[in-house]
């Protein structure tokens, strides 16, 4: 078992680092970003020939058909209700219907209304789990939160070792266990954190496919188990999503949520090959607040989803 530390201050966020990461943000979604620049930069007039190629760049952006249709729909009705005319206004409506869309789910994560506030981490394999849970306990920390971690993928011997490096790397305690299931090792970890007043247990979780009943069933139990030593946690369940995975990130959201209740999303991988727009299909088909977004693997590349600037990036608007 790692050492911790005491309770830090909280470091705060320059304006400095905060336009460094815009600029990431928009260099991790240039692929679309490019392609909206290029459409709305172009001379002319608001005609069916405009709004088709912004149809075609939507849905092969991972938007989708459907929530497509509708951000369509939207932004006709505005551009009508505004008289524009001209295909540079366009991105200026588009921006406010996406807005309108996206701003609902930038909710920022709130761990003070219990202690330990338990949080959950859970996700298909290959998405970023174990990563984005050593980002998400410097950011906890950076806010003077105490944070212990619970290494509970015991399927991986390497989850383990990964977990326990971001553990030293960060100078947090991990409960982990060389044999044993993943609910012993968090139902350990749960309790050691409310011996020592921790503020937040993050719980790793191994990856599982969302079609395979008997991996789901077993992290049913773990939720349980969790409930057992704390019968109002786990108070956060984060389902971490893969940005390139397209669509299939929609039907991950609603398999989690079935059978999870899953409160937060956290979605990874933003950094130059991802085309973002699937977070549009999850607002209009399955709506979930979106914690956070990352965008590269330093320790601050994790930061808490703010709509005005993915929609700004989304559309390769200016700063």
């Amino acid at each position: 078992m790692l050492s911790f530390l005491k309770k830090s201050p909280p470091k705060p966020v320059t304006k400095r680092s905060e336009i460094s990461w815009v600029k990431q943000l928009q260099s991790g979604l240039a692929r679309t970003g490019s392609q909206m620049a290029d459409l709305f930069s172009r001379s002319g007039k608001i005609d069916d020939d405009l709004y088709e190629e912004l149809e075609t760049i939507l849905i092969t952006s991972d938007v989708g058909v459907s929530t497509t249709q509708a951000l369509l729909a939207d932004l006709r009705l505005r551009v009508k209700e505004q008289h524009l005319s001209e295909a540079v206004q366009l991105k200026e409506a588009l921006s406010h219907c996406l807005l309108k869309l996206l701003k609902p789910l930038a909710q920022p994560l709130q761990v003070d209304a219990h202690k330990p506030f338990v949080i959950m981490i859970v996700g298909v394999n290959g998405v970023g789990k174990t990563t984005s849970i050593g980002k998400l306990a410097k950011h906890l920390q950076d806010q003077g939160l105490s944070v212990l971690l619970a290494a509970g993928d015991t399927f991986r011997a390497a989850a383990r070792e990964q977990l326990m490096a971001w553990g030293v790397r960060n100078s947090i305690s991990v409960i982990t266990q060389q044999s044993g299931d993943a609910a012993a090792v968090i139902y350990d970890a749960v309790q050691a954190a409310h011996a020592r007043k921790i503020d937040v247990v993050l719980a790793d979780t191994a990856g599982r496919l969302t079609t395979q009943a008997n991996l789901m069933e077993e992290i049913k139990k773990v939720k349980r188990v969790i409930t057992k030593v704390l019968p109002d946690a786990p108070h956060e369940v984060l389902l971490v999503l893969d940005a390139n995975t397209g669509q299939n990130a929609l039907s991950q959201v609603k398999a989690f949520d079935a059978a999870l209740g899953v409160t937060g999303l956290i979605l990874t991988k933003l950094d130059g090959t991802a085309k973002g727009g699937v977070i549009a299909a999850i607002a209009k088909s399955h709506p979930v607040p979106i914690r956070f977004i990352g965008v590269g693997e330093r320790l601050d590349d994790l930061r808490p989803f703010v709509a005005e600037d993915f929609v700004a990036a989304l559309l390769g608007l200016d700063e």
